[in-house]
């Protein structure tokens, strides 16, 4: 079973300073319909102008990653973390018991990147921060791990999470194929940050989103396309998630 998510459609939240395209309701965009994907809360397209970001706020028992797509994410948090990151690069916060921290742009160029919030499998952990220089070649027409609960030896994913969730990343040259399997028991979350790309006989462009139950998947390319999935368990709980 696939759903496909047309960005014309999602939630947005324009401030100036801030572009948003919310995929799930968050902030002003409230869809009782449309609240979470599983273990997924929130993922958030997010633009940020030149020299401005979000200020210092607090955060509890949530699992948070962020991905660059464009320009740099400056960082600072309450632990004494302060870093920045370029495209195709992630960090990683275990809010646990409580963790506050600001997300600045400090250049002179737009910043995009995406916010991606995770329920964990418990609350009450010990707060985190990580991140991970990625190569952007490591993930040209292939899959590269990015993320994966502690307990998944079998993923050599480098950011480690409370959560049930494997994350992947790809930039796929036009007219090339990958695929990806998704088991009886999982689901996952496909978006398309740049590009253009068919997938299972669905056109997918920029932002674009597919909920995918049971199902594998085939991506043809049409231009180079570039794409990040969140896979995890079936969540037989959302029963209407492929209602109209």
């Amino acid at each position: 079973m696939i759903k496909y998510i047309d960005s014309k459609k999602m939630g947005r939240g324009r401030h100036g300073w801030l572009d948003s395209h919310f995929h799930f309701s968050f902030a002003e965009y409230c869809n009782p319909d449309n609240v979470r994907f599983g273990v997924l809360r929130v993922l958030n397209d997010d633009i940020v102008q030149a020299g401005e970001g979000f200020g210092t706020h607090p955060h509890r028992d949530m699992e948070i990653i962020s991905y660059v797509i464009k320009g740099e994410l400056s960082h600072k948090d309450s632990m004494g973390n302060t870093h920045t990151l370029t495209r195709g690069q992630s960090q990683y916060m275990s809010a646990g018991t409580g963790i506050t921290h600001s997300e600045y742009n400090h250049t002179d160029g737009e910043l995009r990147f995406a916010q991606i919030w995770l329920f964990p499998d418990r609350n009450g952990y010990k707060p985190n921060y990580g991140d991970y220089r990625f190569k952007l070649e490591d993930r040209l027409d292939k899959w590269l791990p990015i993320a994966t609960s502690y307990d998944n030896t079998a993923n050599a994913a480098p950011i480690k999470i409370h959560a049930d969730i494997n994350m992947y990343a790809t930039i796929l040259s036009k007219g090339k194929q990958i695929d990806f399997r998704v088991s009886s028991d999982r689901q996952a979350y496909l978006v398309l940050f740049e590009g253009e790309a068919d997938v299972n006989g669905i056109r997918m462009n920029i932002r674009d989103a597919l909920e995918i139950v049971k199902e594998d998947i085939t991506i043809t390319a049409e231009q180079e396309a570039h794409f990040l999935i969140i896979e995890m368990a079936f969540d037989p709980d959302r029963p209407d998630c492929f209602s109209d």
